[in-house]
């Protein structure tokens, strides 16, 4: 039995991450879930929101999503396709807030009801990108 889990995050361009942790923790669509060792496969998709990767009790990566699908798979893995992420660290705070003006301001002016949609879809991810940067 693997006392470990593996995580691959996985963009549409590239391979992104590939560790080793003790515990993953991801945002599903349901809510966060976490996935350890030996854990019951399963699919699932996610919401915008932070992946964290623990080692011990303590968090040593966080990445933001912007949706996708985790699958965890027999033998302690997990592979995270994801439409968009970046590490969280790396997000800029300023650069998210004039985006969401702007987001909000195409919605606002939208006359289509699929356009709304859209951008209803990027503020979402945009606010829960915001969240992350004032998360832990």
């Amino acid at each position: 039995m693997a006392d470990r889990v593996h995580l691959e995050l996985v963009s549409p361009e590239r391979l992104l991450l590939a560790v080793d942790a003790d515990t993953v923790v991801l945002p599903g669509a349901d809510g966060d879930f976490g996935v350890l060792a030996d854990h019951a496969p399963l699919i699932s998709t996610l919401r915008p929101g932070v992946i964290e990767v623990y080692e011990g009790e303590k968090v040593v990566d966080r990445l933001f999503v912007a949706g996708g699908v985790a699958e965890v798979l027999e033998g302690s893995r997990v592979t995270v396709l994801a439409t968009t992420a970046v590490k969280v660290s790396e997000i800029e705070r300023a650069r998210v807030e004039q985006a969401l003006k702007d987001a909000r301001e195409d919605h606002d002016d939208a006359k289509d009801d699929d356009i709304r949609t859209k951008h209803a879809s990027k503020i979402e991810e945009l606010m829960a990108m915001l969240e992350s940067v004032d998360g832990p």
